[in-house]
């Protein structure tokens, strides 16, 4: 699975017949990166963050073994910050440690 971003919806009006109504979306993984064409399975709009899946979950997101699609947008992210650091790992405090080893304080 990967986060991404939906940077706009796109039009494409002569499809093959398995494609069917479904809404195509454009998306990267970073604003400014490369751009993927992804189907909607879940009703996003332009500025979305979301979670896309590829290969054949894509194809089972999106209805079916035999649906030609090679990445689907299955969730929408409730709140992301691309640019927020990471937490940093915490330790356990000592008295925390020395209780897990069995060791008294």
């Amino acid at each position: 699975m990967k986060i991404m971003r939906v940077e706009k919806t796109l039009v494409s009006t002569n499809r093959i017949e398995q494609l069917g109504h479904r809404p195509l979306l454009v998306v990267q993984e970073k604003i400014g990166g490369t751009r993927s064409v992804a189907i909607d399975a879940v009703g996003c709009i332009p500025g979305d963050w979301v979670i896309c899946v590829g290969s054949s979950a894509a194809r089972d997101a999106a209805g079916s073994k035999d649906f030609p699609s090679d990445l689907t947008i299955v969730g929408i992210i409730d709140h992301w910050e691309p640019d927020a650091p990471a937490a940093p790992a915490t330790k356990p405090a000592a008295s925390e440690a020395g209780a897990a080893s069995g060791e008294k304080a």
